[in-house]
């Protein structure tokens, strides 16, 4: 009873002193974030598991989508805080009405060039007759409508001077995908890693008719609605460094073993060894510029070409690189290891 007595009276006497007391920590900011359940997503399942998320103060949980057209459509319905939007369909989406601020770069090299798709590619089955692009004609070829792959199989072939039309485009999704290349209901299939190798790996003798070769840019940013985005500044930019941080992580050779086990753990089905092999194809960088915006408008433009937009949308109105350029001025080690802006 004594000793209780005492400790109060000395607590008593600390705080008449004005000495402080220890407060508890704030609770972490709880975040909902979107994510397409491929290994081009590594940044945000790395800043979960690694923690680079609650280091920062955020309290962040994962939503995973087939397709970031799924995304948008989450996003606009208040499910999801922040969001990831590919260069193929935002501006689409942008076209009509939805009103979202892309804040820091996701996957992709578009703060250094304009074009980036070496984790899209054509597989073609064994017995598919198929040796070329020009082989397409006449055959049946998987891709998932409205997505990258989409855009990049319409480009080969305008490349190559050959209408969509002369094949049979059917809409597949990831998630069925290699099930329908092996059991031959399509000649190829046109997607974005890891469903290319894992076919590959899964159909014997089916081989990769062409990867990437510089159609556009399969680039992608973080965004979400100006309300939230705006309302706690702070907040926002914490989400920003929390991902460059990963983003920084996930770009050492060094961690590619655990890289492979984070992925599989996300991506349903997916092996370890699997996400390792496909590491290589994707570029991390969290950073926005100028050459960023050159990216957007070249890829705007060939949505309008493909007549799947109206009218261009200038790329000042969706990227706010302010808090990213605050988190290159504050934290340039985590950037060291990047070209420069071109």
């Amino acid at each position: 009873m004594l000793k209780r007595a005492g400790a109060l009276w000395i607590a008593g006497a600390l705080l008449l002193a004005g000495v402080p007391r220890a407060e508890a920590a704030p609770a972490p900011k709880k975040f909902a974030v979107g994510a397409v359940t491929n290994t081009g997503n590594i940044v945000n399942f790395a800043a979960v598991d690694k923690g680079f998320y609650a280091k920062h103060g955020i309290d962040a949980k994962i939503f995973a989508q087939d397709t970031g057209s799924a995304l948008s459509k989450a996003l606009d319905a208040g499910e999801l805080d922040l969001s990831v939007a590919a260069m193929s369909n935002i501006p689409v989406a942008l076209e009509r009405g939805l009103n979202a601020k892309a804040i820091v770069g996701y996957f992709g090299a578009a703060y250094t060039r304009t074009v980036d798709d070496d984790m899209l590619a054509a597989a073609v089955r064994p017995d598919s007759g198929i040796h070329s692009v020009a082989d397409l004609k006449g055959k049946k070829v998987g891709v998932t409508f409205g997505t990258s792959s989409d855009l990049y199989l319409v480009e080969v072939l305008k490349r190559a001077g050959i209408a969509p039309s002369a094949m049979e485009r059917i809409n597949v999704q990831p998630s069925n995908m290699t099930a329908l290349f092996d059991a031959g209901k399509v000649d190829a299939m046109v997607m974005w890693e890891p469903y290319i190798t894992h076919m590959l790996d899964k159909v014997k003798g089916s081989r990769e008719l062409i990867r990437g070769g510089g159609y556009f840019c399969q680039c992608a940013a973080m965004h979400g609605f100006p309300a939230k985005l705006y309302a706690d500044r702070d907040l926002t930019q914490r989400v920003v460094n929390a991902i460059a941080e990963a983003a920084r992580w996930v770009r050492d050779p060094k961690n590619l073993d655990e890289i492979g086990q984070i992925s599989a753990r996300y991506v349903r089905g997916l092996d370890p060894e699997l996400a390792k092999r496909t590491h290589k194809y994707h570029t991390f960088d969290p950073r926005l510029g100028k050459n960023t915006f050159k990216a957007f408008n070249q890829t705007v433009q060939q949505l309008l070409e493909q007549k799947k937009m109206k009218a261009p949308y200038p790329p000042e109105k969706y990227y706010d690189t302010s808090f990213i350029e605050r988190t290159m001025k504050q934290h340039p080690e985590w950037f060291g290891d990047l070209p420069g802006e071109s």
